[in-house]
């Protein structure tokens, strides 16, 4: 009888045992890609490699530390993408329940951060399954708690897609408009973080009316979100 009644105990032991270390694995796979990219700049991305299998040879890159870029860039991509960045945990959870009101997919890219569009363009696909939005918003979290805000922004604005073939700041600026990205204007920076909601279709050498629009919208904002001194504040 004493035997019978220690196998349930002994079983659940063991459950625990196994639950605690897929928990340890998991954490661990979660947390080592961040505290690597906070220390070493990541060689590609998921969404360049998919270009690649998709046989788009014409896909331009170039790495530039942030430091070498305008600061008016990554305020217009704040300005553009995500003004709470220096202020939320990687979720803008105003936003996400603003767009849930008007009766949109709440996790929609108008309440993606920079944060999650950073884990996104790095480890993932695109889609919006409920599978895909999870791991992301998981990996979000190990992202902020591992990498400073500065080091995000750096690492989004040189993987964040200006075009079918254009990845990240240093190829847009010099695609675009023939100059180094240290060299990029208020006007330019807004015209190229404009076409981050659909960059295959957008091209800021040659801005539409609505790009254009678009673009006057976020060089109004940058100086309202902070100009360049929120950049340095980071």
């Amino acid at each position: 009888m004493r035997r019978g009644h220690g196998q349930p105990a002994s079983r659940k032991k063991w459950v625990s045992r196994i639950g605690y270390r897929l928990l340890t694995i998991l954490i661990l796979l979660s947390a080592l890609p961040m505290l690597v990219i906070r220390f070493i700049d990541p060689p590609t991305s998921s969404f360049i490699q998919l270009n690649i299998r998709a046989n788009n040879k014409d896909i331009v890159h170039h790495w530039r530390d942030l430091e070498d870029v305008s600061l008016y860039f990554p305020v217009a991509v704040m300005a553009s993408e995500d003004q709470q960045f220096p202020h939320h945990f990687g979720f803008d959870f105003a936003q996400i329940f603003s767009v849930l009101q008007s009766g949109e997919d709440g996790f929609a890219r108008g309440a993606s951060t920079i944060s999650q569009q950073t884990v996104k363009n790095l480890f993932l696909w695109p889609g919006r399954s409920m599978l895909r939005k999870a791991i992301e918003a998981w990996l979000t979290l190990w992202l902020e708690l591992i990498v400073p805000k500065k080091r995000i922004l750096e690492i989004y604005i040189n993987y964040a897609q200006f075009g079918v073939s254009v990845f990240g700041v240093g190829a847009a600026s010099e695609y675009y408009f023939g100059i180094p990205a240290s060299q990029l204007t208020p006007h330019q920076s807004a015209l190229i973080a404009a076409s981050l909601p659909t960059p295959s279709l957008s091209n800021p050498a040659n801005p539409s009316p609505y790009l254009l629009e678009r673009a006057a919208y976020i060089e109004d904002q940058m100086p309202r979100i902070g100009g360049r001194r929120i950049v340095r504040e980071l």
